[in-house]
């Protein structure tokens, strides 16, 4: 994931904090497609410094929800 990171200009966990896991994500969904839900649900576990299966559901729920916008979004383009 480190790698996919620094190849998207994010290259240090401050820029990634800075951005946050949904604009990384999508910076990395742009240059990479096939990143999924858990690669979101990865991101924010490193800026929280919490396990990605850790967090909570309240979280999830919302990291999920984005993830699914972005889907229909490309499903009507």
């Amino acid at each position: 994931m480190a790698r996919k990171l620094m190849s998207v200009g994010i290259d240090c966990p401050e820029q990634l904090i800075e951005l946050g896991s949904k604009q990384a994500f999508l910076k990395l969904k742009e240059a990479y497609p096939r990143v999924c839900l858990v690669h979101l649900y990865t991101l924010e576990g490193a800026i929280t410094n919490t396990e990605f299966n850790c967090l909570s559901e309240a979280k999830k729920k919302e990291l999920k929800e984005f993830s699914d916008s972005l889907k229909k979004y490309a499903s009507r383009a």
